[in-house]
This record gives C-alpha cells, structure tokens and sequence, in this order.
C-alpha cells in the first residue's frame, strides 16, 4: 500500500484513492492521471470538491507542482468527480 498526502485537505490516503495530477517534464504540461506510468512532479488530490477548491484558492498546486497551474484545470478535476 503505498500512501499520499493530499494537497487540500493534508489527509494520508492510499494512492489509489487520490486524483493525480503530475506536470510532465521537461516540457511541465499537466497531466491529470489516476493510475498511469508517467514520471515527473506529482502532486494528489481527494476526489471531492473542497480538497479541489482548497488547492486551487491557496496556490497549493503551483507551489508543488513548480509550474503555472492553468484555470481549466479547476473545471477539469471538478467535472471528474
């Protein structure tokens, strides 16, 4: 069991209960992958709509994923759920 910290809430959760959200390098696209092989910063999320807005008001996913986190990410991890 391998366990992440969610980036909105600070809650240790198993991986396979986050959203992933990893900025693809070099090129530092993100990538919303649940359960995919792609390698770079990754940054986890809870799959409800607090943890998203939490994230995204304080500038937490920037501030991990070390690259500009674009708007429509928001709208994009919010219609997933």
């Amino acid at each position: 069991m391998v366990e992440r910290k969610c980036v909105g809430c600070g809650i240790i959760k198993d991986r396979k209960d986050l959203i992933k959200i990893t900025a693809q390098n070099p090129l530092g696209h993100l990538i919303i992958n649940g359960n995919s092989k792609i390698f770079g910063r990754s940054a986890y999320l809870c799959y409800n709509n607090s943890c998203i807005e939490n994230a995204f008001k304080k500038d937490r996913l920037k501030k991990i994923l070390k690259v500009p986190v674009p708007e429509d990410l928001k709208g994009k991890l919010l219609n997933e759920l």
